[in-house]
């Protein structure tokens, strides 16, 4: 069982991803905005963060780039997830060092076997 953070300001969005993660097995935590996440993840260490672009306080790509900067996060794997898909905003997420970035909607199975792909990988 993994520990995942998730980052999403809209409330439906994010208990519907946290839903699909417990059911597949994992302890997950959310939050509604980027500088929670931060504090979160240095606070409990998730094994990944699932992070929407378009949020309060930080936006994803400040939180992530906040998060790479601090050395007892920076190995934490983050991945976007978020209805902006245009190539430069994908570039952007990518260059703040995401993992990857996952366009909404997604499916709940195809997001927990995302999910379970990048837990399997960051354990190599």
């Amino acid at each position: 069982m993994a520990k995942i953070l998730i980052a999403d300001d809209d409330r439906e969005v994010r208990e519907l991803i946290i839903f699909t993660l417990r059911f597949a097995g994992h302890d997950v935590l959310g939050v509604s905005n980027g500088e929670e996440a931060c504090q979160e993840a240095k606070k409990h260490h998730p094994n990944l963060i699932l992070m929407d672009v378009r949020m309060p306080k930080l936006n994803g790509y400040e939180a992530c780039k906040a998060l790479k900067a601090d050395r007892a996060t920076a190995a934490i794997p983050v991945i976007f997830i978020s209805v902006r898909g245009q190539e430069a905003e994908v570039q952007a997420g990518l260059e703040a060092g995401a993992e990857d970035y996952i366009m909404k909607p997604i499916s709940p199975d195809k997001l927990a076997e995302k999910v379970k792909q990048y837990l399997q990988k960051a354990k190599k």
